[in-house]
């Protein structure tokens, strides 16, 4: 009787993290698909609530490597004029250990820019999932990395040349 108690006590707390889990990870997911759709709508207080204080934004560009204050800055005029960006989701994945209050993610996104790939961390801070930090790259085949470094070689130079500098 006891060893049957045990069984099912187990398989019971086995099922509730596993639902804790899933309950975490489509938190995660439906704040990503707020964050981005806040952006697709202009919607500058929305975008920015959905991001932790200390929130970092590294864009696509090797110099956008932007602190929350920076990337609020960068990213004003572009709300205002009604006009922000619009990455609709193709492919998410979220890592989430159990109980902890750090999630990570990768997506592939839908962009103007085409397929780009976003990676980062969501913290969970003021009883909700935000983002803490954020990498957007252009995904670029493999094919055309050789037309891609040829394109940018003049402006990485000067660029290598000016951070070797620092």
């Amino acid at each position: 009787m006891r060893l049957k108690f045990l069984f099912i006590f187990t398989l019971l707390a086995g099922s509730l993290v596993a639902q804790q889990r899933d309950t975490s990870e489509m938190a995660i997911n439906s704040q990503l698909e707020n964050w981005h759709k806040a952006a697709a709508d202009a919607n500058f207080d929305a975008y920015f609530a959905l991001m932790t204080r200390d929130a970092v934004f590294i864009g696509t560009d090797a110099e956008e490597n932007w602190q929350l204050d920076q990337f609020k800055t960068f990213a004003k005029p572009y709300f205002e004029a009604g006009k922000a960006w619009n990455f609709t989701t193709l492919e998410r994945t979220i890592y989430h250990p159990k109980k902890s209050k750090i999630a990570w993610f990768d997506e592939l996104l839908d962009t103007q820019m085409g397929i780009c790939r976003g990676s980062g961390v969501m913290r969970f801070e003021d009883n909700n999932w935000k983002v803490q930090h954020y990498v957007l790259s252009i995904a670029v085949p493999n094919e055309n990395v050789s037309e891609v470094t040829a394109l940018k070689k003049e402006h990485d130079s000067l660029l290598i040349t000016k951070l070797r500098a620092n």
